[in-house]
């Protein structure tokens, strides 16, 4: 049987997933002042990445990315959890954020704060848990 032709569809997919991802990393960022954060860049992660399994088969982005999504979950709740200890670990009561403003050469003045750490935790478990039920949901064994 003749293998269909997608070239037009892996195009498209491809130029999609950029835009989606680039779209997630932004509402990742913007989540601590406005709407977004983590969760909600996870799962735009997770889409761009479903949409690569939806237009290419599995086993060839598996190749490619070769992520273990139940690993990558666990390692974002330990620095989810670890983000919140450290609070404690200061006197603090459980996910007290610290922040401050420091001049970095090329960005001026900027705020880091330590729930950035906490919002990466989150979207690794995000990614990891959304990837991992669709990867169950689309095994054909």
């Amino acid at each position: 049987m003749k293998e269909p032709n997608d070239i037009i569809l892996h195009a498209v997919i491809k130029v999609a997933v950029v835009i989606i991802l680039t779209f997630s990393i932004n509402l990742f960022f913007s989540g601590h002042h406005n709407p977004g954060g983590g969760f909600i860049g996870g799962l735009g992660f997770s889409a761009a990445l479903t949409l690569l399994f939806l237009a290419f088969d599995i086993e060839t982005v598996r190749q490619n990315i070769p992520v273990d999504f139940k690993v990558l979950t666990a390692i974002g709740v330990l620095i989810a959890v670890f983000t919140g200890v450290g609070g404690i670990v200061f006197g603090e009561p459980f996910l007290t954020q610290a922040f401050d403003y420091f001049d970095i050469p090329v960005f001026g003045k900027t705020e880091l704060a330590t729930a950035v750490l906490f919002d990466i935790g989150v979207a690794l478990a995000v990614i990891g848990t959304s990837m991992s039920i669709i990867l169950s949901i689309g095994d054909d064994h």
